[in-house]
């Protein structure tokens, strides 16, 4: 992996993870979810992408 593949891959990474935070704020605003869940979902989201990004910097090759 370049690092430019590694840094369209963090861009589309985080435009998944802004999606996923708009759509659990749409489900928490209507009443599906609760503020909890949210958090606990906010959460596995975030150490998701935090193991996904340090594989990617690994397998940088300089």
């Amino acid at each position: 992996m370049t690092q430019s593949q590694r840094l369209k891959y963090s861009i589309l990474i985080s435009l998944v993870v802004l999606g996923i935070m708009f759509g659990l704020s749409y489900l928490q605003n209507t009443g599906v979810i609760s503020e909890k869940l949210f958090q606990y979902i906010a959460i596995g989201v975030a150490v998701v992408v935090v193991v996904i990004n340090g594989v990617m910097r690994r397998k940088v090759k300089a």
